[in-house]
């Protein structure tokens, strides 16, 4: 493993811990609501949906993204890591510099090819 791919896995793994840790802080906000209108109003319980369909969507982003982080774990661990899944050819360097856990070429992510 060469010293920048090095540098990107410490990268991605640092972002897979924080997101895992995210994850389990918000626990608490993707409960279900209580919804008992003697305890709180209908605004509140309202707000409290509202809130709960946030996180609960936050959440789902999170999975996806701890997705791609291991894919691209898995893909640097089988010297595939840089090389787009639709065409096979290299992944513009600044492309993956934005985004190390992207899989594929812009050609291909637009659907251009």
């Amino acid at each position: 493993m060469t010293d920048k791919n090095s540098k990107t896995r410490d990268r991605l793994i640092a972002r897979q811990v924080e997101l895992q840790i995210l994850a389990q802080n918000s626990a608490d906000s993707r409960r279900p609501v209580e919804l008992d209108q003697t305890s709180v109003g209908r605004l509140s319980r309202m707000d409290a949906l509202q809130g709960q369909a946030m996180a609960l969507e936050t959440e789902q982003r999170r999975k996806n993204e701890l997705v791609k982080i291991e894919s691209a774990l898995v893909r640097m661990e089988e010297d595939e890591y840089g090389y787009c899944l639709g065409c096979g050819e290299e992944i513009a360097p600044k492309r993956l510099e934005l985004d190390p856990a992207i899989a594929m070429c812009i050609d291909c992510a637009g659907g251009r090819s």
